[in-house]
């Protein structure tokens, strides 16, 4: 339904300490070993997240709020990598459901992508290799797992991964994570009578929530020097979107710098004073605040966005307070950030995807995730750019944040509802577009440099866990003629999870295991492959010879196929 007024004052007990608690910020993960690749000479860090039960004090005077989280806090511990250090995360289950793990915004293989079916039970565990060789971007974990990726969400399972390279580091932004560097990691949620979190599990459209959370914590508020800062911003919520702006002490909205979205830098900085920002999307931007030393600033949200319910507090998110000590800040946000690589562009559409409720589900061209047969909704050859098209067919009454897996994509048009593509979104690379109501979104990407199923989705995780999710197969090359090991199949039986038992977690148990997936090279060697398949299709001629679509269905494997039995 769309918001013209509040839905109510508060569906939660009322909140009152506004702006009186800092904003936390998430302590940055430290690996457990360094394991050498024997292939490339270099190291790979390896991790290990536990999925555990916690629980948080919100509400002063009521009884605390239950969270599960990565290694028991929400959002989870933030990773800072390097470009072209790889990664190992082991995900350890120790709560009481089922998860699957996404690292939202990179390309991994199949395997480690966070396939919905792929599961980890709890009393299991699974590692996830991941690349790290793309260009310096805010990507996020959080979790996958099918039918209820909201449950595992909202109740904490979430965190930043931050990649930086050496071509950012050069252009003198503000930085130093936590110190002029801040992420700033959005939810709303709502709450019991007791304290405690009402969850969404019996909800089938939205959970919009009336309790704004900023890191996790309430309607926080942040200290800053008078100089300019860069906010990162992700929306991990399940169902709210926002219209953000800076509301000075005397009313007026501040222009600020937006100078990356989800993929990266824009190719410049875009000067505005409100910006959009849907589920999963992130933006991140610059603002300075040296005119308001000894002031205060406001991050607010205005009302009716999209089609989510407003209510009392929900117009507000967290409050800056500027000393007024004046400090140097030798930082500075460039005209010219980078060289964005935006795919060439198309004149024809190539997948057309509607987006609507049908019978009590949600689903994309009439389809549903649990529709195994015929849930792959388009074969890509690998390699081809694509144009495809997003069409809202829901009505006025529901808006969708759709995630491409896999891919970076340039947002080419919307016609109706808001009718444009934001300047933000024009000089960005995106892997989210929000598909408000009424609203059509062409989007163009480049289908490299893996071949293997992937998913696309509606990221308000009640839609999705209702089945608006689907797939697509960017079809191996049979006549490619590049040696290399594919990693298609998101189920393959010797990378799902694994009974989390002692002998598993020895350190020469772990280099034996990562070792193992580095000698089959899922990623060393991407400039190669990116090279190869342009060499290939600028030579093609005739029609190129496709793999088979992998037969894919969601079920369970026998301990055998998994490695747990010798």
């Amino acid at each position: 339904m769309s918001s013209s007024s509040l839905a109510k004052d508060w569906l939660s007990p009322p909140f009152t300490n506004l702006f009186q608690t800092p904003l936390p910020i998430p302590n940055v993960k430290q690996p457990k070993q360094q394991v050498l690749n024997q292939v490339t000479g270099k190291s790979i860090n390896y991790y290990e997240i536990n999925i555990l039960p916690f629980t948080k004090q919100v509400y002063p005077g009521k009884g605390p709020a239950h969270l599960v989280g990565y290694d028991a806090i929400s959002p989870g511990p933030t990773f800072l990598i390097e470009k072209g250090q790889e990664t190992v995360v082991r995900f350890i289950n120790n709560a009481s459901m089922a998860n699957s793990v996404h690292l939202h915004g990179s390309y991994s293989r199949s395997p480690w992508d966070g396939w919905a079916d792929d599961v980890t039970e709890p009393g299991q565990f699974k590692d996830y290799y991941y690349p790290n060789s793309q260009n310096a971007r805010m990507l996020w974990y959080h979790d996958h797992a099918v039918d209820h990726t909201a449950e595992n969400a909202y109740f904490g399972q979430a965190g930043a991964y931050i990649i930086h390279d050496a071509a950012e580091d050069a252009l003198n932004l503000p930085s130093g994570y936590g110190v002029h560097d801040i992420p700033i990691i959005l939810a709303s949620k709502q709450y019991q009578n007791n304290g405690d979190l009402f969850s969404p599990a019996l909800e089938t459209t939205s959970l919009y929530g009336d309790v704004i959370h900023a890191n996790g914590q309430p309607w926080p508020y942040f200290q800053v020097e008078p100089r300019k800062y860069r906010l990162r911003f992700l929306n991990t919520g399940i169902s709210r979107s926002y219209i953000l702006y800076f509301e000075t002490a005397t009313g007026a909205h501040a222009n600020f710098q937006v100078i990356a979205a989800d993929a990266g830098l824009l190719s410049g900085p875009v000067t505005t004073n409100r910006m959009a920002i849907s589920i999963a999307e992130r933006y991140e931007v610059v603002f300075d605040f040296s005119p308001f030393a000894g002031q205060n600033v406001t991050l607010r949200n205005e009302r009716d966005v999209g089609a989510d319910d407003d209510f009392l507090q929900t117009d507000k998110v967290l409050r800056f307070v500027v000393s007024p000590t004046p400090v140097v800040d030798t930082s500075t946000v460039p005209s010219v950030l980078r060289t964005v690589p935006f795919p060439a562009d198309k004149n024809t559409v190539d997948h057309h995807f509607r987006f609507e409720r049908s019978g009590g589900d949600w689903v994309i061209n009439g389809i549903g995730w649990n529709d195994v047969d015929q849930r792959v909704l388009a074969n890509v050859p690998r390699g081809t750019i694509e144009m495809w098209e997003l069409e809202n067919g829901s009505g006025g009454g529901w808006s969708h944040p759709i995630h491409v897996h896999l891919v970076d994509f340039k947002v080419v048009s919307r016609t109706g509802g808001r009718n444009a593509v934001q300047p933000y979104e024009a000089a960005a690379l995106k892997d989210v577009v929000w598909l408000d109501t009424g609203e059509t979104v062409r989007l163009e990407a480049h289908y490299a440099p893996w071949d293997g199923l992937y998913m696309f989705h509606c990221h308000n995780l009640i839609h999705e866990d209702h089945m608006m999710m689907a797939a697509f197969n960017v079809t191996a090359l049979l006549d490619l003629g590049y040696n290399e090991t594919h990693f298609i199949d998101p189920m393959e039986p010797r990378w799902r999870a694994q009974d989390a038992t002692p002998d598993k977690f020895t350190p020469a148990a772990i280099t034996e295991k990562v070792q193992f997936m580095a000698s089959l090279q899922p990623y060393n060697k991407v400039d190669e492959v990116f090279s190869v398949l342009d060499q290939y299709w600028a030579t093609k001629t005739g029609a190129p010879v496709p793999g088979p679509t992998p037969k894919i269905k969601a079920r369970r494997i026998s301990r055998a196929e998994s490695g747990l039995e010798a």
